[in-house]
């Protein structure tokens, strides 16, 4: 899999703890080749690749010690020199076998730097050049190996190096793989929201795979909608989704949900791969794309995987036309895009469930806004279209009677015009942090006991709350509605509102003496659901900050909202 990207490399902090890893196993591998000489010949035949290697351990223990107090200049032995240090011993060794364990280190530590490929070939040129120098030193003398043994342990020492530099390069392909994990799941963020998270996503992909561009494909089965977002490597716009009928589906979706597809061409019969994606069976037939979808978007060759929600395939991932003068999609690439998709289901689940949920609060809030409107100024433009018409028809017969007419709907109209103020008001985004949090609800309560008859009493633990800003911002937008709830509504003549906070949750209690809502108990926000009953709004935006809300209503005396906001 070493071709699946050119951008697969560890990142510093990652290469910084291999590098420091080399650095302790440095002395170790050089004194195992001292042991290794020294068990093949008496010290005084090999006096000068002893000392040589006696050297190279002490300088290995002061490099140890120089790359720790170096460490934070993220300052490393070039590897140049540990295949200097290989060169030289394999000149001086009259012995191969004590060679290869600094040959064995050279190897994964190129493999893990460089490449699988960058350090055989190093590892066998060095190999080649401790042959030739066998080879001139022994053969000529009475009594040295055959060549055919020489050969073999060659090949033997070979073989070593391979496997050894295919480990490092698996360590090395590991360590960028989990970076890029990493990486894509930070893109995948519900404060960045669905869009600019799509967007970062997409672009990611297109990126590690090098393509000219990557799809998305959700089915929404509530609304029962298909929604496709598009990304062309190297446009930075705010992604906006096709929203299409599911009829469209199969264009996207294809046949089969469960396949991992890969087709290098699509002219003609095509050129392409593809397994399920559960068992790995490979695919006989493959599901193709329709025809004008592929004009549509212009694909000439894709690859594409299923992501899941709630445990089954809700929508694909699709990365279309790979860049010229790349290679065509290999197996090892829909592995690893298989593995990509795996590992961010569940964060776009989160991503969509969120969308989901601020779609239903909008909905409420617009339903909210539309019966205030309804109930409230409209019913007044009607009362005064009809009083105007009776003053109207008066003004010929009692004049007398219509100034006081007059001056009634001048006052209705001026408190109908305070209430539409503070509707528009409500309706501006709040910018609510925790340290004003406190400040603005008794600011806010201070406005409704002029604007009201209530009673209220705002009882707040803390003069300052350590919480998430958007946190605040719901609890908030909760107390608010609450209040104009309570207001308008429940015929109340007092209310008590509570805010605490603890080392583990935020809670918001609004207690009121009014005639509660139509039925009698103690709920939970998903028992009220089920029911369907309760304060949508505010079920939703509790949800959004991962509260919990109860509601205990009695008819006749009242109603008490409690959220409660773990704050882990």
């Amino acid at each position: 899999m070493g071709s699946v990207s050119p951008r697969m490399n560890p990142q510093p902090a990652d290469r910084l703890h291999f590098d420091l890893q080399l650095a302790y196993a440095r002395p170790v591998i050089a004194t195992l080749a001292i042991l290794g000489l020294l068990e093949l010949r008496p010290a005084r035949e090999v006096e000068k690749p002893l000392a040589f290697l006696i050297a190279y351990v002490m300088a290995a223990i002061l490099i140890l010690v120089l790359e720790r107090a170096l460490r934070r200049y993220h300052w490393r032995l070039p590897l140049v020199c540990d295949i200097l240090a290989a060169g030289i011993f394999l000149y001086l060794s009259p012995e191969q076998i004590p060679t290869w364990f600094l040959m064995f280190f050279v190897a994964f530590a190129a493999g893990y730097r460089w490449s699988l490929r960058y350090s055989v070939s190093l590892c066998f040129g060095l190999l080649l050049l401790g042959f030739a120098l066998q080879m001139h030193w022994k053969l000529p003398a009475p009594g040295s190996r055959d060549l055919a043994y020489s050969v073999s342990l060659f090949t033997a020492a070979f073989l070593g190096t391979v496997g050894l530099a295919f480990l490092g390069d698996r360590n090395r392909l590991f360590a960028g793989q989990q970076d890029f994990l990493s990486r894509i799941s930070n893109t995948m963020h519900v404060d960045l929201g669905l869009a600019e998270s799509l967007r970062l996503l997409l672009e990611e992909l297109c990126a590690e795979f090098q393509t000219e561009g990557a799809l998305l494909a959700y089915r929404d089965a509530d609304l029962e909608r298909l929604f496709v977002w598009r990304m062309r490597s190297g446009e930075g716009e705010r992604l906006v989704p096709e929203n299409l009928p599911l009829t469209r589906a199969d264009g996207f979706l294809v046949d089969d949900m469960e396949a991992s597809l890969c087709w290098n061409s699509l002219e003609g019969r095509g050129d392409g791969f593809g397994w399920d994606r559960r068992n790995k069976q490979v695919l006989k037939i493959l599901p193709r794309i329709p025809g004008p979808t592929q004009q549509e978007f212009g694909i000439k060759n894709f690859t594409s995987v299923a992501f899941d929600q709630e445990g089954h395939a809700a929508g694909r991932l699709f990365l279309i036309n790979r860049r010229p003068g790349q290679e065509p999609f290999a197996a090892e690439h829909l592995e690893w895009f298989e593995r990509i998709a795996a590992h961010i289901s569940a964060s776009l689940e989160n991503v969509f469930m969120l969308r989901h949920l601020r779609a239903r609060a909008i909905e409420a809030e617009r339903s909210r806004i539309s019966r205030d409107l309804h109930d409230g100024i409209l019913q007044t433009l009607l009362s005064i279209e009809i009083q105007i018409d009776v003053l109207r028809r008066k003004v010929a017969t009692h004049v007398e009677q219509v100034e006081p007419g007059l001056a009634g709907l001048q006052q209705t109209v001026r408190n109908e015009s305070a209430e539409l103020r503070h509707l528009v008001t409500d309706l501006r985004p709040l910018r609510v942090q925790s340290a004003d949090m406190v400040d603005l609800m008794r600011g806010f309560a201070e406005r409704f006991r002029n604007e009201s008859t209530l009673a209220l009493d705002l009882l707040v633990d803390s003069a300052e709350l350590h919480a998430p800003d958007r946190v605040c911002r719901e609890i908030f937008q909760i107390y608010r509605e609450a209040l104009n709830n309570i207001k308008k509504h429940a015929k109340a003549s007092h209310v008590v509102v509570k805010l605490s906070q603890d080392d583990s949750r935020l809670t918001l209690v609004v207690d009121d003496n009014g005639e509660g809502f139509s039925f009698a108990g103690r709920f939970t926000g998903d028992e009220l659901d089920r029911l369907r009953l309760g304060p949508i709004s505010i079920k939703e935006r509790t949800r959004t900050v991962g509260g919990v809300l109860t509601v205990e209503s009695n008819p006749g005396h009242g109603a008490r909202l409690t959220i409660e906001v773990p704050l882990g």
